[in-house]
């Protein structure tokens, strides 16, 4: 089944509505990905931060529940990634581990594994979920997608519950779907471009067509941006080097949950239509001098 366009399906408590209530995230079901539910939207990354100390604040400042791991850094130590894995309550936060790096669908498959022992020695004995990147460009760092195809079929195989990273494509969109991954997660524009929405007719069409969450990643700059997503109809956005490289990690983290869960709220409650002309908002009746 296809996104619904009455927004009170998505989510929304009728009743609490009708009631007077404020539609508002405490409304909001959760996200639900591979089974697992989540209060929050907002995923957010781990690279780029000037320190871990900054990291650790914008992680608890974005109010996120999962966040990604780049697995090749962390196996080697990379600038950054030092005491990574424990710097983290992995308790409270659910791995996402990445394939970044990866140029090929066969090197994306064997990083997949490691990032499942990755999670692992984090405690989460039954995380499966992997965030599938295949990006041969070292350049535009734009997404493969007949690698990413092929690496996501063998590893839903393998049980792996598979977000993959792609173009704004709702074909492709469609087969990974089909394929059996747990999400799809369209660009925006490109990594760390910070160009915000570039294509949204393309992922308005992979909201309205898919029957799994879309995560939009990748390109979102600011606020305005990443509420724009959600009041699209976005279930959820990762976000990273827009929180790390800002001015002020842990503030910029802060401002994105808030623009997250505005723009959940604000599509659950619902727009008005666009009109081509203008409608007053005052009342006709009772004017002075009738």
């Amino acid at each position: 089944m296809a996104h619904s366009s009455n927004p009170l399906s998505s989510g929304a408590d009728p009743g609490a509505i009708a009631q007077g209530a404020v539609p508002s995230p405490a409304h909001d079901p959760g996200l639900v990905i591979g089974g697992r539910r989540f209060r929050s939207r907002l995923m957010t990354g781990t690279g780029k931060y000037p320190s871990l100390a900054a990291m650790q604040a914008s992680l608890v400042a974005s109010g996120c529940e999962i966040v990604t791991v780049a697995v090749r850094r962390v196996q080697s130590q990379a600038a950054g990634h030092e005491g990574l894995l424990e710097a983290i309550d992995w308790q409270k936060i659910w791995m996402l581990p990445n394939t970044a790096g990866c140029a090929t669908a066969e090197e994306a498959v064997r990083v997949a594994r490691l990032g499942r022992e990755l999670a692992k020695l984090a405690g989460q004995e039954d995380n499966t979920f992997v965030k599938l990147e295949v990006i041969p460009d070292s350049r535009h760092l734009l997404p493969d997608p007949i690698g990413t195809l092929k690496a996501a079929e063998i590893l839903v195989k393998e049980g792996f519950t598979v977000l993959p990273y792609i173009n704004a494509d709702p074909i492709l969109a469609k087969h990974l779907e089909d394929a059996g991954c747990a999400t799809v997660m369209p660009l925006g524009s490109p990594i760390g471009s910070g160009q915000g929405i570039r294509n949204a007719a393309n992922i308005a069409l992979i909201i309205e067509n898919s029957r799994v969450p879309v995560v939009v990643d990748a390109g979102i700059g600011v606020p305005s941006e990443a509420a724009q997503a959600m009041e699209m109809g976005a279930d959820a956005l990762l976000i990273n080097s827009a929180i790390a490289l800002a001015g002020d990690p842990a503030a910029m983290a802060h401002a994105m949950g808030q623009a997250c869960e505005a723009g959940r709220t604000a599509f659950l409650a619902g727009r008005l239509p666009r009109r081509a002309q203008a409608s007053a908002s005052s009342p006709k009746q009772g004017l002075v001098g009738q």
